[in-house]
């Protein structure tokens, strides 16, 4: 006899250590579950990539995960849900949370009519945001930013340097000067960067960022799928990452816990084909 499906983690991943900034939400809110971590390091960012490389990686990380007794996958990754979360919901047979750009909390907020996104290239080229703009931006005037170079920094730890915070000058000052007054954070890596977007942006711009949505909307999931965790319990967090271990590990630490484990993801995955 197997396992209860409610005894199983939840699965997450992300292209680096951006989805710690969702991580940090469903802990809060489920402290009570176990988390089961992918920082997929070796391969970041996902943003430059082509879409049917970011599906087939998503599908391995993803059924790794199952095999981990996964009971729901979250997709903690903007340009990974838009390039896979189809496949993954056709895949498995478990809750598969995707992440997508706020754009609707961000039109309801605008005062001046005018949002700003930052994004990767891969996020604002894909057909799904495409389809968010139509769902949700009537009536407003939505520009986007790529922002290239930004993933990296947060995946060196590099949080607050000169070249971090020219980076993200450089990105945000052009919302602005078009009157954005809300901006969304499209990238699961940019909520580490915030304060540097916030000294930028100033008191005035309201900036909206998609992890307490994801966290809300896992916890409904598990709740109508009666897979929730015992909430008496106290929650355990596994990680692993590719690439290089030392530093992910480093900079994981700096973000989550000095205390944080990190395993290497098996070899056999660690680099995908």
């Amino acid at each position: 006899m197997g396992a209860p499906p409610h005894s199983g983690p939840i699965g997450i991943f992300d292209s680096g250590v951006g989805g710690l900034s969702v991580l940090r939400h469903i802990r809060a809110l489920m402290p009570h579950e176990d988390l089961l971590y992918i920082a997929d390091c070796g391969n970041a960012p996902y943003g430059d990539k082509p879409p049917d490389w970011i599906r087939s990686r998503s599908i391995e990380l993803a059924d790794w995960l199952r095999g981990r007794g996964a009971k729901a996958i979250v997709i903690a990754c903007n340009t990974a849900t838009a390039a896979a979360a189809a496949a993954l919901r056709s895949r498995h047979a478990v809750p598969v949370i995707g992440m997508e750009p706020a754009v609707k909390p961000a039109a309801a907020a605008t005062k001046t009519g005018v949002v700003g996104v930052l994004a990767t290239v891969g996020t604002l080229k894909s057909a799904q945001f495409a389809a968010l703009l139509d769902r949700f931006a009537s009536g407003i005037e939505v520009v986007t930013q790529p922002c290239p170079g930004l993933v990296e920094c947060v995946e060196r730890g590099e949080l607050d340097t000169s070249a971090t915070q020219a980076l993200v000058t450089r990105y945000v000052e052009p919302l602005l000067a078009r009157g954005a007054d809300t901006i969304v954070l499209g990238c699961t890596h940019y909520p580490f960067v915030q304060p540097l977007i916030a000294s930028v942006a100033g008191p005035a711009v309201t900036l909206i960022e998609t992890g307490p949505a994801v966290a809300r909307q896992l916890e409904r999931r598990l709740h109508d799928s009666a897979i929730a965790a015992d909430r008496a319990r106290h929650g355990e967090n596994a990680f692993h990452a590719s690439g290089k271990l030392e530093l992910a590990a480093q900079v994981m630490r700096r973000l989550w816990d000095e205390d944080a484990t990190v395993d290497a993801l098996p070899a056999a995955l660690a680099n995908s084909t």
